[in-house]
C-alpha cells in the first residue's frame, strides 16, 4: 500500500498520531464498558433490562455530546472542543470507579458519553480539513484505525485486570487521558480551513439556525438524509452487537474469562479491516467501501448469531469485526466531505448524534429481547436487516467524493 502524504509529512503525521491517540482513548473507554457490564452482571445481579439500560445511557450522552460538540466546533474551533471533550470523558471515567450503586454509575456514564460522543466527529473533521484531497479519505480511515487499538487495549485490560483487580481499576485506567489533554493542547493546531473561515465570518458570525437550515437546504438535503440513515443503521447495529458481545458469549455458555479471551481475538481483526478499507477507499471510492463492507457485515452478523460451533462463532466474530469497523472508517471519511467548511462540523456532529439514537435503542432492545428469552440468532437477524437499509441509502442517495476538494 502506498504511504499517504499524511504519513510522510512530519506536521501532518504528528496531527494524525495526536488525534489518533485521543481516538484510541475514546474507544478504550467504550470498550471497557462492554466488559465491565459483563462483570457487573455477575457481581450486582443485573437484569438483562438493566444491562441494556446501562449500555444505552452511555450512548444517550454520546448523542447529546456529538450534537453539541459539532455545533460548538463550528463556532469555537476544532482544537478547543476536542480538548474539552477529552477532559470531560476522562474525568467522568475516573469518577465512575468510585460509584457504589447502579444509578450513580449510570449518571457518570452519561457524562462520560457526552465527552466521548463529542470528541469523535470533531477529531475526524479536524483531520479531514488538514489533508490534501488525494489522501484525505485514507487519512481519516487511518485515524479510525486507532479505534481498533483502543478496543484491543480494553480487551487486554478486561482479560488481565478485571478478573484479578475488579472493574473499578478499569475505570481508573480510563481516566489517564486527562494527562494526554495537556500534551494535546500544545501539540496540534486548528485546521487551516476553519481558521480561514473564522477570519471571513468574524464580522458576521453564522447563526446556529442558519447552519441547521443550510444542512436541509436543497444542495445538501439529499446528503443529509442519506447520512442520517447511514449513521443510524451503522450505530444501531454496532452498539447492539458489540456492547453485548462479551455478554452474548456468556449466554452461549462460555465462562467470563473465556468470553473475554474470544472477544480479544475477534477485536484483533478490526485492524486489518481498517487497513484494507484505507487502501480501497482511495482506489475504488467511498461508496464502494461502504456498500461492500456493510453487505459483508450483514452476512457476518447473521452468521455469528446463528453459529452452532465454537469455531464458527470465532470465525464469524472475526469477520464481523473486520468488515464492520472497515465500514466505520469509510463512514467517518465520507461524512465531512459532503458539507462546506462553515457547517462541516455541525453536519458531522448532527449525523453522528442522530446515529447515536440508534445506539441508544439497540442495547435496550437486545436487553428486552434477551429478557424475554428470544434466541440470539433471531436478534442478530434484526441487525442484518438494519444494515441492508443503510446499504440501500448509500446506493440510492450517496454521491461519490473520491478525489474531490472539500467545499469552502
Amino acid at each position: 500500500m502506498k504511504v499517504p502524504e499524511i504519513v510522510r509529512s512530519p506536521k501532518q503525521r504528528k496531527l494524525l498520531m495526536s488525534a489518533g491517540f485521543s481516538w484510541m482513548f475514546d474507544a478504550m473507554d467504550v470498550g471497557i464498558i462492554s466488559f465491565v457490564v459483563a462483570d457487573l452482571t455477575l457481581k450486582w445481579s443485573l437484569t438483562p433490562l438493566q444491562v441494556g439500560f446501562f449500555n444505552s445511557i452511555n450512548l444517550v450522552g454520546m448523542a447529546v455530546g456529538a450534537a453539541v460538540a459539532g455545533i460548538m466546533a463550528d463556532k469555537f474551533g476544532r482544537k478547543a472542543v476536542l480538548l474539552w471533550t477529552l477532559l470531560i470523558f476522562s474525568i467522568a471515567s475516573g469518577l465512575s470507579a468510585a460509584a457504589t450503586g447502579f444509578a450513580v454509575l449510570c449518571v457518570l456514564r452519561f457524562i462520560a458519553g457526552f465527552g466521548l460522543g463529542g470528541e469523535l466527529p470533531v477529531a475526524s473533521t479536524l483531520v479531514s480539513e488538514s489533508v490534501a484531497s488525494k489522501d484525505r479519505g485514507r487519512a481519516v480511515v487511518l485515524l479510525e484505525s486507532f479505534w481498533a487499538a483502543g478496543w484491543i487495549v480494553a480487551a487486554l485490560i478486561a482479560y488481565f485486570v478485571i478478573p484479578k483487580y475488579g472493574w473499578q481499576i478499569a475505570f481508573l485506567i480510563g481516566a489517564l487521558p486527562v494527562f494526554y489533554a495537556l500534551y494535546l493542547r500544545k501539540a496540534i493546531d486548528d485546521s487551516p480551513r476553519f481558521t480561514n473561515q473564522a477570519l471571513q465570518t468574524k464580522v458576521q458570525p453564522i447563526s446556529l439556525r442558519h447552519r441547521f437550515r443550510t444542512l436541509w437546504a436543497k444542495p445538501h438535503r439529499r446528503s443529509t438524509i442519506m447520512l442520517w440513515i447511514l449513521w443510524f443503521t451503522v450505530v444501531f447495529s454496532y452498539y447492539g452487537m458489540f456492547l453485548w458481545l462479551p455478554s452474548v458469549m456468556v449466554l452461549k455458555g462460555f465462562s467470563l474469562v473465556r468470553s473475554f479471551q474470544y472477544v480479544l481475538i475477534m477485536t484483533l481483526a478490526q485492524l486489518p479491516g481498517y487497513f484494507t478499507a484505507a487502501y480501497f477507499i482511495e482506489k475504488f471510492g467511498r461508496k464502494f467501501v461502504l456498500i461492500v463492507y456493510l453487505l459483508l457485515t450483514a452476512v457476518s452478523a447473521a452468521w455469528f448469531g446463528n453459529a452452532s460451533t465454537e469455531g464458527m462463532l470465532i470465525a464469524a466474530g472475526i469477520c464481523l469485526s473486520f468488515f464492520n469497523l472497515g465500514a466505520w472508517g469509510g463512514m467517518y471519511a465520507y461524512t465531512p466531505e459532503l458539507y462546506p467548511t462553515s457547517i462541516r462540523s455541525t453536519g458531522v456532529g448532527l449525523a453522528a448524534s442522530f446515529g447515536r439514537i440508534g445506539g441508544v435503542i439497540a442495547p435496550l432492545l437486545v436487553g428486552i429481547l434477551v429478557g424475554r428469552d428470544v434466541a440470539i440468532g433471531s436478534i442478530f437477524w434484526i441487525f442484518f436487516v438494519t444494515i441492508i437499509v443503510g446499504v440501500i441509502a448509500v446506493l440510492v442517495l450517496g454521491t461519490e467524493t473520491k478525489g474531490k476538494e472539500l467545499i469552502d
